[in-house]
């Protein structure tokens, strides 16, 4: 585990007092979600995404990098009566189990050697809710290396072997002030 990535996104969150929001994803496919069952969220920061899994009522894993928003995570799911089992842990160095979840969530984060794994971690049947940053840039917000930007429908192909349930990816047309600009999310199923 690089200490200095880790120390970076633990400031990142040193000062935060409520979860971030869950990702557009969820959101706009919550009636996707199955109704029991183990999820897990990867790179899940503040937890608002395992939140909202565990509202829904699914056992959720949640992990990430950074020691702060992992104790943040169980301090807000404490708040709100669920359970969620957040771990600190490097999920690029730690291997994922195979077949062991029935849905798996990744928002704002993007590791292309990751995506294999993901897949097998699904059970048959599990859905895939991901939801990233583009290269083509409609606002400021994101990051700006392109090594975490996705090229256009490149969220398509990194996740071809799954069957694709629901994805959206704007770009630059019509009203730039409205819609899901700057991301794309996809909703895939494990055969």
């Amino acid at each position: 585990m690089s200490a200095a990535l880790q120390n970076k996104w633990d400031k990142r969150y040193q000062n935060a007092s409520e979860s971030n929001q869950p990702a557009q994803v969820l959101k706009d496919n919550l009636h996707l979600i199955p109704n029991h069952g183990r999820a897990l969220e990867l790179a899940c920061g503040l937890g608002g995404n395992a939140l909202l899994l565990a509202q829904q009522g699914l056992e959720v894993d949640a992990w990430d990098l950074s020691s702060v928003a992992i104790n943040k995570l169980n301090t807000f799911a404490q708040q709100r009566g669920v359970n969620i089992s957040a771990q600190q842990r490097d999920i690029e160095q730690a291997p994922l189990p195979s077949s062991s979840y029935d849905l798996i969530c990744v928002s704002a984060f993007l590791e292309r050697s990751l995506c294999p794994s993901i897949i097998e971690a699904l059970r048959p049947g599990g859905l895939l809710f991901y939801q990233t940053f583009t290269q083509l840039k409609t606002q400021s917000s994101g990051p700006s290396n392109s090594a975490f930007l996705l090229e256009r429908g490149e969220l398509l192909s990194l996740f071809v072997p799954l069957n694709l349930v629901a994805y959206r990816e704007e770009q630059d047309c019509g009203d730039l002030g409205k819609g899901l600009r700057n991301q794309a999310y996809l909703v895939a199923r494990k055969a």
